[in-house]
């Protein structure tokens, strides 16, 4: 079985995206977009929901996935062993 998704907020989320070169875009109704150009030229766009509580497993699967970040579960794990998930900032 794969390694469970850590307990992470929104905000911890967010702060660790912006730690990694994300750029905050406009806010959205419960959320924050944020966006990435990578080296190969394609600007990856996301929405985190701005949250106090941990985001549900599904939606931070979503968000570290394929079609959004595409950070994935290993990602997540260094920027969180790089940075921690303290609500600083």
């Amino acid at each position: 079985m794969p390694d469970a998704l850590p307990a992470i907020t929104g905000r911890q989320f967010i702060r660790l995206l912006k730690l990694d070169g994300w750029e905050e875009g406009r806010r959205v109704n419960h959320g924050r977009s944020l966006h990435k150009t990578g080296a190969d030229g394609v600007t990856r766009v996301t929405l985190v929901p701005d949250k106090r509580t941990p985001l549900p497993d599904g939606t931070l699967g979503a968000i570290l996935g394929i079609k959004q970040t595409r950070i994935g579960r290993d990602g997540l794990a260094t920027l969180i062993k790089q940075h921690g998930i303290g609500e600083k900032g």
